[in-house]
């Protein structure tokens, strides 16, 4: 069976790691037995704190001698350390139970990164089809769709604040996914909005798959440089992550209603 694969995308700073790990959490709480893979596919690194996960070894360690030998015209040595890349790929996946986190790493460097996220894409498509489960944490913005990183996925989440230039960002990226993509479902996620937030006056949205409104226990957590596993069951970011992911998982192997 193929794996039902999660990518989350939309503009930064509006809780999309937050709601990744929240997601995460929910995963390995109602199916235990099965295998789940974290992707921190953000160059900020932000899941991987969320997760409590420091793997020794990221791609952008392997990706950055690719960088750099591109950065220099030294195509041969390039495609040498793409080779040999592969090899070091069950070194970059830390295992904890039956969740895995595989990070991407933080670029120290300046440069065109266009070579490595192709690098990156196959690496996502080799390694998924060992999971029942993939969380596929993106960077903020459009870049990575554009790039096809994250072509073939089940569910394509987008989350948004309740801002006119949060909405245009999803929409973007929605106008973008719909050519380069090919997501079975596509849903957003209004996060940290007021009550009185209607999505309903907002033109040519995807389904509305949740409304999480100020989450003080996120904040905190936050702050303390806690997991999400640290939260109390009733935090809105793990009320709206559980709503959203029961909405996606009608009509897959995993429908739950």
């Amino acid at each position: 069976m193929e794996p039902i694969i999660f990518a989350f995308a939309g503009k930064g700073g509006v809780g999309k790691t937050s709601l990744s790990a929240a997601f995460i959490r929910a995963l390995t709480a109602r199916f235990p037995d099965k295998k789940l893979l974290a992707v921190d596919a953000d160059p900020a690194v932000g899941l991987l704190t969320a997760l409590g996960a420091e793997p020794e070894l990221t791609l952008d360690d392997v990706r950055m001698k690719i960088a750099e030998s591109i950065d220099r015209g030294d195509t041969a040595d390039a495609v040498a350390l793409l080779g040999e890349a592969r090899f070091h790929l069950l070194d970059c996946i830390l295992e904890r139970g039956n969740l895995s986190v595989l990070a991407i790493g933080r670029p120290e460097a300046a440069g065109c990164y266009c070579k490595v996220n192709a690098y990156l894409k196959q690496v996502l498509e080799t390694v998924a089809g060992n999971y029942d489960f993939v969380v596929i944490d993106g960077e903020a913005g459009i870049e990575q769709i554009n790039r096809r990183v994250m072509e073939t996925v089940t569910a394509l989440v987008l989350v948004s604040d309740g801002s006119r230039k949060g909405v245009q960002v999803i929409k973007t990226i929605c106008a973008v996914a719909s050519r380069l993509m090919s997501p079975k479902k596509t849903g957003v996620v209004f996060n940290r909005v007021s009550p009185a937030f209607d999505p309903e006056k907002i033109e040519d949205l995807p389904p509305v798959l949740a409304l999480i409104g100020d989450d003080k226990n996120q904040t905190e957590n936050d702050m303390r440089g806690d997991t999400v596993f640290s939260l109390p069951p009733d935090a809105p970011v793990l009320a709206g992550a559980e709503k959203a992911l029961t909405t996606l998982l009608e009509g897959t192997p995993y429908a739950l209603i």
